[in-house]
């Protein structure tokens, strides 16, 4: 069985600080296409459709000369609209997804509800600093702009030592547990279970 109707949507936002173009494709192939100026933000972007196995177009222009901040902030917030808007009716969507995903000596995880109700907790004492150029506060910043837009209750709890493995590993369990949440084709599933050549995701099935 297949999904009854494409789930796509495709979100514009202008404003002083910023320009974002989006597409989303909630029953992609983990395909994306990531211009934000910011190449670490980029990395992960790309690891949110690859990991979630959505297709995944972004083109931002923002004040980088400044920071990345209204950047990461508003590329998440259409995120989070595009999320909802290709959802459409949730008829039929497991409403809880949950994910526990290692790496290295990180492990992080990450669950969501979704509730109508949008919350986040972000329960993560990232080092202070920088890896290539992203703040880590901002890590935050995406997922509360995410969470907000897609009224989504979401919980990230990772445990760590290295800056970059731990925002990439936040990264990943959330786009696998996403990916649980939205999934309504059982042959994608069993499609997913072997991707890229690699062995994901089986434990949750």
């Amino acid at each position: 069985m297949t999904s009854p109707v494409s789930r796509e949507a495709h979100i514009s936002r202008v404003t002083n600080e910023t320009t974002v173009e989006l597409t989303l494709n909630l029953d992609g192939a983990g395909v994306s296409k990531i211009q934000t100026g910011q190449g670490f933000f980029d990395h992960m972007l790309d690891h949110v459709a690859r990991h979630g196995l959505f297709d995944l177009t972004v083109a931002a222009q923002g004040d980088l000369h400044i920071d990345a901040h209204h950047t990461v902030e508003d590329v998440g917030i259409c995120l989070g609209k595009a999320i909802l808007q290709a959802v459409g009716e949730p008829k039929g969507l497991t409403r809880f997804g949950h994910a526990v995903v290692p790496m290295d000596e990180t492990l992080a995880e990450a669950a969501v509800d979704f509730s109508g109700r949008p919350y986040l907790v972000f329960n993560a004492t990232l080092p202070a600093g920088e890896v290539g150029g992203f703040d880590a506060e901002l890590a935050e910043e995406f997922f509360y702009a995410v969470a907000m837009q897609t009224a989504f209750s979401k919980s990230f709890q990772p445990f760590a030592i290295r800056r970059v493995i731990l925002k990439r590993i936040i990264v990943e369990s959330f786009s696998v547990k996403f990916f649980q949440r939205l999934i309504v084709d059982k042959e994608k599933v069993i499609k997913a279970l072997v991707y890229a050549g690699k062995q994901i995701c089986a434990f949750w099935l």
